[in-house]
């Protein structure tokens, strides 16, 4: 069978871009305005029509390529390239189960997770490992096959060379407002430590002021297969209803974005199976700056189906968070996203996430809060006051640059216009003896001919690097940060983990210095692997992941997606100590430049 599908050529790139450019100056109000005043203002800044604050949190990606859709701002930009398309047939065979491929080169081996055939979007991934059996996997990502942006996730029993994909049962899920959602953000999936998966996301209402967040279940033997509800009730497996509800607002003056969830697997944790949420609340409040972005908090004790009501833990600072309050305390770390939850060998809860309360512009701050064992962490004040663990550079070039599609307001890496925020890529690990990793990514040694503030004039190259941190007392102190990557091009999204050992901390990153790519905006995976990263002399690897680099996703060549690649990539450690990493990659089938999922699993030495 084949499919006759269209795909954008080069030809004609100048004319495009002249059309794309006069297609922005002169672009629409929106045909769509949401009701929620959270989306309203992060539509708004993204379009050019509102300021944003120094420092400011910024809604997900995801959230807002579903508004640009709905308000037909992907349309029009589309629309602007009429002329360069070229057909091409995809071949599928007559034995296809969907459209999966592998790259590979020697022994390394790039397999696609998701399986769809269409040329729609599949970005930002998650992947989790099941404690009991480590070739199981349950991997997550942003997914537009049924329109809008939802939450798709992706099933393997063989260690990540077949995989089985589905969109889970939210979408009935009736929300405060009395109806069902439009769109879902932002996946997140964990195991338990008796195989039981979980996987939950952010929905919201485009025309309404909903927003929600909800976590369906997998139990164990099903291998996350399907999803259930994870009520205890009669025909479990067979229903889908009720969902496990961790949020359900109804207020304009709120939206729920940026979740993660993450059960506690541990074997001497004396709160094993406990399974824990974080996220991010947007709020307009009145007061301060009139808006706040606090990091909140919520447990379920039996297994996902009802959840502690949902609290404050992000904290103040009078030490650190000293400007652009949302709240009546000037000193609340409140203007926050990004956050990622760990569980230490022990139990203890550790959340990490990026801060903006700081005074100097692009200049904001990694920080962590924690919760002990002994502590009911469904209070606010069982959590630590927040840790300042290092400084978090974002002084990136801005946009708009139509010929990237990198947003306006939005940082982005020129030749690239990928949206970057590096209050979402920061992540924490633990290994067995309660050592604590945080890596991150920033522009601190950026500059030159990158460094001018402005993403359509700004050129390459673009330092971007990774970065981690160590702490061995349970993060009240923080060694330097320490560079992962080389000097003089991008590395950015990473995502890290850490052998049980604490021997290995692993690091994966996008990355811009393979070949001409710091010139041309292809990209590359890398995984580092840093030998004794609690120490003061770790020692550092680097592996190409990818078999071959990724082609940049712009305007001419996929005018629907340029500008996304999703806010985090993933990397999970099993216990073999094996790197698991997906991403997404834009090297499409039969020539198409368009999103799609990938694994790989690493297990080799330096």
């Amino acid at each position: 069978m084949a499919l006759l599908i269209t795909r954008l050529s080069l030809t004609g790139l100048i004319a495009a871009l002249g059309l794309v450019c006069a297609a922005q100056a002169q672009q629409a109000a929106p045909t769509v305005h949401p009701t929620n005043k959270v989306l309203a203002r992060a539509l708004d800044i993204e379009s050019g029509r509102q300021t944003v604050r120094p420092n400011e949190p910024r809604v997900s990606s995801g959230a807002m390529y579903t508004l640009l859709g709905a308000t037909g701002a992907l349309a029009q930009r589309a629309n602007a390239t009429i002329g360069l398309a070229a057909p091409f047939i995809l071949n599928v065979g007559p034995t296809s189960q969907g459209c999966s491929n592998v790259f590979s080169s020697g022994a390394l081996t790039n397999t696609r997770v998701n399986q769809d055939c269409s040329l729609r979007r599949q970005a930002e991934e998650v992947l989790a490992i099941n404690p009991t059996n480590p070739d199981n996997l349950i991997a997550g990502q942003n997914d537009s096959r049924i329109g809008f942006n939802h939450c798709g996730y992706d099933f393997s029993m063989d260690g990540g060379q077949i995989w089985g994909d589905m969109l889970p049962p939210f979408y009935q899920f009736i929300m405060a407002d009395g109806h069902t959602a439009d769109a879902c953000s932002d996946p997140t999936a964990t195991f338990d430590a008796l195989g039981n998966a979980y996987v939950g996301g952010v929905l919201f209402d485009i025309n309404s002021a909903a927003s929600g967040f909800a976590v369906m279940k997998s139990n164990a033997g099903i291998n996350g297969a399907f999803f259930h509800t994870p009520a205890s009730v009669s025909f479990q497996i067979y229903r889908d209803t009720p969902v496990g509800v961790i949020a359900s607002d109804n207020d304009p003056n709120i939206f729920n974005d940026k979740e993660f969830i993450v059960a506690d697997s541990q074997p001497r944790s004396t709160k094993q199976n406990n399974v824990y949420a974080t996220w991010t609340r947007f709020a307009v409040t009145g007061a301060g700056v009139g808006s706040d972005s606090p990091i909140y908090f919520s447990q379920s004790t039996d297994g996902g189906a009802t959840w502690s009501k949902g609290v404050e833990i992000s904290g103040a600072s009078a030490a650190h968070c000293t400007a652009f309050s949302g709240e009546t305390s000037a000193s609340a770390c409140d203007q926050d996203q990004g956050s990622d939850p760990i569980v230490g060998p022990d139990g203890t809860v550790y959340v990490t996430f990026g801060n903006g309360n700081t005074p100097l512009p692009g200049v904001n701050q990694v920080m962590i809060v924690s919760c002990a064992p002994a502590n009911d962490c469904s209070h606010s004040t069982s959590w630590t006051p927040p840790v300042k663990v290092a400084d978090l550079v974002s002084t990136e070039p801005v946009g708009p640059n139509a010929a990237t599609a990198c947003p306006a307001r939005r940082a982005c890496l020129p030749p690239n216009g990928y949206r970057l925020d590096d209050f979402v890529t920061i992540s924490g690990a633990v290994d067995d003896n309660s050592r604590l990793y945080v890596t991150w990514s920033d522009f601190r040694n950026g500059g030159g001919s990158c460094g001018t503030g402005n993403a359509a004039t700004a050129t390459p190259p673009c330092d971007s690097d990774v970065f981690y941190s160590s702490s061995t007392d349970g993060g009240a102190h923080w060694s330097v940060a320490r560079r992962i990557t080389p000097a003089g091009s991008a590395q950015w999204q990473p995502w890290s983990g850490v052998t049980r050992d604490g021997s290995t901390l692993w690091v994966a990153y996008y990355d811009r210095s393979y070949g001409n790519c710091e010139f041309t905006g292809c990209n590359d995976i890398t995984l580092a692997n840093v030998h004794n990263p609690w120490s003061n002399v770790p020692s550092i690897g680097h592996h190409r992941i990818t078999t071959g680099s990724m082609p940049n996703l712009i305007p001419t060549n996929n005018p629907l997606e340029a500008g996304f690649l999703g806010d985090y990539m993933w990397l999970a450690v099993d216990a073999r100590g094996r790197a698991n990493i997906v991403w997404a990659d834009t090297r499409g089938l039969n020539g198409a430049v368009e999103e799609d999922v990938y694994f790989s699993r690493f297990s080799g030495g330096d």
